[in-house]
């Protein structure tokens, strides 16, 4: 590897800017496909997985898993009602639209308008009267969001050609929903294992009641249309199991016998010998199951259908099924609604139990450990179409309920009205009669991110579901589609257990890409070859791996899960399908891999073999084929120039290589594709990020996507609340292989400055930083921030009259400066604040209003849009101003590089007084070196010296992490470029004082760094006031920079004042600036609020003032007071608490 980088020349080292590549795709979008396929790719869970919603029948199967409802009319006559089918259309515009040739609605029109993206929603409700005909109608029931570039939306195949006439950016990725106007996104949750039992040790089980154990065991279970039912197991310290399952927010407790017994017809050896499994001579467990027996025993429940009976008797408030179904038919119904919902057989269900029970025993009797939730493997991905698709299939059912409730309520109001028979006039009222606006309902979850759920949906939170795609910058903007948050309940935890990182997460999750401060390993990000499946496998393909699994020695299953001794469970997607010999665990599932590399088996199914150890995970082979998973790609060694994904739980037990020369041969069964495959996309930017203090890694993710830089192409379409745009941006010099991999150079994020490391003046202590004001003047950091507003007049008419109010200027002679004759500013025009931004014409009073720029700095009007209806027939009552604010740099912004050396610029000093070199270099930027100690950000003196090299040279050079080596050292590759070039080896330069022209006397390092300019601008951020607004209550300064307020001084400042020993400067800080007031105070009773002004006057019309305790007025003084401390006398005047004070 080193000889391959000894280039002596300019001439024989590769470029790698494909800068007129770029240029051409810039110009000429294609008209085929996407320039950014990887990039395409990263966000594809998102779209597919609300593809599958229509594609895969998923909002078929939540339809078909609807209840039926059934009412009846005190007449003898049974109404039954259910959905059959439900249709969503692509978004078009309305019917009554008449100016539009194409009544296709697009996304981007839904921004500029400020309207929702939503395609209208059908419903086929059928009916029927005592078991007679089915008849059917079809009722519109809203309308629902739709994600851009789904199957639902006009974007999804256009080429970057067709999309940038759509007035989108080239390389649209969609993935999020357009709601008012505004991009926001279905945030990644992690949820438990689906179908997989995990035993949990938590203490906080033993306090649910007296007899409860630490032990549980949790099984998240998965219907085929992707709602879930949780269950779990409590262990009892008598050695019973307890079931607990939560139905519509409350839980119930059913003994765990009770359950499987109404499940099958079994007796009590039956199941003594499914839970042994073999193991006869296992008291531990023979003593628990046969006290679990004979306590049952008490309830004197014997066959099946007594226990079906037991549970239909208390369940029959709980499942409001028809009056006349028997209690046995209720007991069933519970079980199939509630009980193992992934299977659909009860022999499955009762063998599951029995392994359920085995392991959650041999946890307890320290035969193996308990499962840690908090581990990536025991984890999957709540994706935004299940979510989506659950959430509309519980609103469809509420609609179904509201139904049976309204015809209820008329029959208990007025029972003569409800007939079902003749024309059944009353069913089609009522159907008509229940309002059916579910879009409202989807389209306020997409707004707020609020879960309004009768259920819960067997989820942890209800709020924090969506969040604001921010377009800040396009590392910003894809991370938003990567990131993953393990949930809202477990923010307010004070424990750091879940946040920690787990040795598991290798390859899935980013173990630098998160956080710091509150979200801090909670909000974690997906490495960049982390690929979660949104479809399942098919059912053939889940049955055609058992053949395949007996033919390589595992057993079948007896009656009752009854199996030879010392073997164990091989569960397909939480079905007991098999038994497998403890030593052929192993050897199975990597012959199952092998076939998985030669297709003879489904790609994405995931193999975990957990074979014996002592004190280790419960034993068995698990395979699972669901959606919602996370896999990753590696390299099998078996089958040459073959790759197979595998999953989290799969992967503890595997020999995976970082490296090919890191195969131990007969024990490595895998090796990593790239070695940076567990890194994000944003932590895979940085460039040399193995030289560098994980911190400051984390520190760069953070900051790359602060920065301001080139989020988006498309401009002028664009209605952003805020927008931020870098004018002078470059392609990096240095930059990682994965920068060039996913196109960043489409959307750059700063630019290339010559940066000296030098102590020179005071301006660059404490990371502050000193610009050099002639590359200030050439653009070096030079950004504009968009702002836009929606200004609607609508609401000034009286609602019931015509409109009156209309923009306009009443008189033209009378037309303010900053306006033009109808009423609202030209673009590029100046406005300050408190200019008049447009008028407005009351036709009714015949008055005009003016509405003012109520911004804190000038700004430049960009665009203005006229906003019509939906039917483009209403007069102009709506506007968009757009807003262009100039933001050069000042002292105070934020800059950094990209290994997390941040700081602010503190001075921009002429080009005179700077240190040049021996060449007449000048930098752009100066910071200390005492930044560097400390933070051994050893990647920034590597990209310094590469950049300076790869500038000499006209080269890109490669920064990709672990590309160097101990032997083979990134500075001597480097300092070698520079020796070639005619520079010090070591990246040092002579340089001489801009103020004295005196040569310094060491040697100064410098060389070219890729500085990002942040959004944290001093413009956005500066706060003072002398006077201003002030609380009613307590005459204080109100808070906020917004309303003019000040900035609070408290008790840490009130104490550093005290200890700089300037205390007097309290009381004008406290009182003077804050609440100054006088008061009258009595100097006998000590009152200031006693002392009232009477209504005559003494001379020069001073009020006369009185003591109302002391009924005299001659021992008045006037002292000056905070006003709040008044109130807090009236505060305890109202407690009968006095107050004296003690005048001199």
């Amino acid at each position: 590897m080193a000889e391959d980088r000894k280039l002596p020349s300019s001439q024989s080292l590769p470029s790698s800017f494909e800068t007129l590549k770029f240029y051409n795709s810039a110009r000429h979008p294609s008209s085929a496909e996407s320039d950014t396929p990887r990039v395409h790719e990263l966000i594809r869970p998102h779209i597919d997985s609300f593809n599958a919603i229509f594609d895969d029948g998923l909002l078929d199967r939540s339809v078909a898993n609807l209840e039926v409802r059934e009412s009846e009319d005190g007449r003898g006559n049974r109404l039954r009602f259910w959905l059959e089918d439900v249709q969503v259309g692509k978004p078009l515009l309305s019917e009554r639209e008449v100016c539009s040739l194409n009544r296709f609605l697009y996304p981007n029109e839904c921004r500029e308008r400020g309207v929702t993206y939503k395609g209208k929603m059908g419903a086929k409700l059928m009916w029927s009267i005592n078991d007679g005909p089915v008849k059917s109608e079809v009722r519109a029931i809203g309308s629902m969001p739709i994600m851009i570039r789904s199957n639902r939306c006009h974007l999804e195949d256009l080429s970057p050609k067709q999309l940038v006439a759509r007035r989108e950016d080239a390389e649209e990725l969609g993935g999020c929903f357009v709601v008012n106007g505004i991009e926001r996104l279905m945030r990644l949750l992690i949820a438990a294992r689906r179908n997989h039992p995990m035993v949990l040790f938590r203490p906080s089980l033993a306090k649910r009641g007296p007899m409860y154990s630490q032990y549980g065991l949790q099984i998240r279970c998965v219907r085929n249309d992707e709602s879930s039912q949780t269950i779990y197991l409590h262990y009892l310290n008598n050695g019973a199991c307890m079931m607990r399952v939560h139905i519509r927010k409350a839980e119930y407790l059913i003994p765990l016998m009770l359950v499987m017994k109404a499940l099958v017809d079994t007796n009590d050896k039956e199941i003594m010998e499914s839970v042994l499994h073999g193991d006869v001579e296992n008291t531990f467990i023979s003593g628990r199951v046969e006290g679990m027996l004979r306590e049952f025993k008490k309830e004197q429940l014997f066959s099946r259908k007594q226990c079906l009976e037991y549970l239909g008797e208390r369940m029959v408030t709980v499942l409001n099924m028809s009056s006349d179904a028997t209690k046995e038919e209720i007991g069933k119904e519970f079980l199939r609604r509630y009980v193992l919902v992934h299977l659909e057989d009860n022999l499955d269900k009762f063998n599951l139990f029995t392994a359920m029970v085995r392991k959650l025993y041999a946890v307890v009797g320290d035969q193996c450990c308990a499962d840690n939730p908090d581990s990536p493997m025991n984890h999957e991905i709540l994706l935004t179409g299940q979510v989506y698709c659950n959430y509309l299939k519980e609103k469809l059912d509420d609609w179904l309920t509201s139904i049976k409730l309204t015809i209820a309520t008329d029959l208990r109001r007025t029972p003569a009205s409800v007939d079902f028979g003749g024309d059944a006039s009353y069913v089609k009222k009522i159907f008509a009669k229940v309002p059916a606006d579910i879009g409202k309902k989807l389209e306020y979850f997409l707004a707020t991110g609020n879960l309004v759920s009768n259920t819960g949906m067997d989820l942890q939170q209800t709020s924090g579901y969506t969040v604001v795609a921010e377009k800040l910058n396009f590392m910003r903007y894809l991370a938003h589609f990567r990131a993953v948050h393990r949930g809202a309940f477990f923010a307010e935890l004070k424990t750091t257990t879940v946040r920690k990182l787990q040795p598991e997460a290798w390859g899935f999750m980013c173990p630098v890409h998160t956080p710091d401060g509150a979200p801090c390993g909670l909000l974690n990000h997906m490495s960049h070859s982390c690929k979660v499946v949104t479809t399942g496998a098919s059912k053939d393909d889940v049955e055609a791996t058992v053949p395949i699994l007996i033919s390589l020695g595992c057993l079948p299953v007896g009656r009752h899960g009854r199996r030879p001794a010392d073997t164990y469970p091989v569960m397909v997607d939480g079905r007991w399908c098999l038994n497998i010999r403890p030593d052929t665990i192993i050897s199975v599932a990597k012959q199952l891999r092998n076939f998985k590399a030669q297709g003879m088996i489904h790609e994405m199914i995931e193999i975990a073999a957990i074979p014996p150890s002592n004190g280790g995970l419960y034993p068995g082979l698990y395979l699972f084929t669901g959606a919602s998973r996370m896999m990753r790609p590696v390299q099998i060694l078996a089958v040459p120039e073959k790759s197979i994904h595998i999953g989290t739980l799969e992967q503890v037990y595997l020999d995976i290589a970082v490296k090919p020369e890191e195969v131990i041969k007969g024990v490595t069964e895998l090796v990593e594709l790239q070695t940076t495959n567990f890194l994000s996309v944003v932590a895979n930017l940085t460039p040399f990020p193995d030289h560098n203090q994980s911190p400051r890694n984390m520190y760069q993710c953070q900051m790359g996507k602060q920065s301001m830089a080139t989020p988006l192409h498309n401009y002028p379409h664009r209605t952003d609340n805020k927008l931020y745009r870098l004018l002078n941006p470059q392609s990096p010099i240095v930059r990682t292989m994965h920068h060039s991999r996913y196109c960043m150079d489409h959307y750059p994020t700063g630019a290339n400055a010559v940066v000296a490391v030098i102590s020179y003046t005071g301006y660059d202590m404490e990371d502050a930083m000193i610009l050099n004001k002639s590359s200030y003047e050439r653009g070096f950091g030079h950004g504009i921030v968009y702002k836009s507003e929606f200004y609607d007049i609508s609401d000034r008419n009286v609602r019931g009259e015509p409109k009156s109010h209309f923009f306009g200027v009443k008189d033209a002679k009378f037309v303010p400066k900053t306006l033009e004759i109808d009423g609202l500013p030209a673009v590029g025009q100046k406005v300050s604040p408190d200019d008049v931004l447009f008028s407005v014409n009351d036709e009714a009073t015949g008055q005009t209003r003016v509405e003012r720029y109520k911004g804190f700095e000038d700004a430049y009007i960009e665009e203005v849009r006229l906003l019509g209806d939906d039917n483009g027939e209403g007069p102009l009552q709506k506007v968009n101003i757009k807003f262009r604010i100039p933001r050069n740099p000042i002292i105070g912004d934020k800059f950094s590089s990209r290994h997390g050396q941040k700081g602010i610029c503190s001075q921009k000093y002429p080009t005179v007084d700077m240190p040049f070199t021996e060449t007449g270099m000048t930098p752009d930027v100066i910071i200390n070196p005492h930044a560097f100690p400390s933070r051994m950000t050893i990647g920034m003196f590597v990209e310094s010296m590469a950049a300076k090299a790869g500038s000499l040279h006209g080269i890109a050079q490669d920064a990709t992490p672990f590309t160097f080596s101990e032997k083979d050292t990134a500075a001597e590759y480097f300092g070698e470029q520079l020796k070639s070039a005619g520079y010090n080896y070591y990246g040092n330069e002579p340089m001489y004082s801009g103020i004295t022209g005196v040569e310094m006397k060491a040697d100064i390092y410098i060389g070219v760094v890729y500085y990002q300019r942040l959004r944290h601008m001093v413009s956005d951020k500066f706060q003072v006031r002398t006077t201003g607004p002030v609380h009613n209550l307590t005459q204080q300064p109100v808070k906020g920079r917004k309303r003019a307020g000040g900035i609070r001084f408290g008790e840490m400042e009130r104490d550093s004042l005290l200890a700089h020993g300037v205390s007097f400067l309290l009381q004008d800080r406290l009182m003077n600036c804050s609440d100054y007031s006088q008061a009258y105070v009595c100097r006998r009773c000590g009152s200031i609020l006693s002392p009232i002004a009477q209504g005559g006057r003494l001379d020069m019309g001073v009020p006369k003032v009185h003591c109302h305790t002391c009924n005299k007025g001659d021992a008045l003084d006037v002292i000056a007071i905070p006003f709040v401390f008044r109130y807090l006398a009236a505060e305890l005047m109202a407690m009968n608490i006095d107050i004296k004070l003690h005048v001199n």
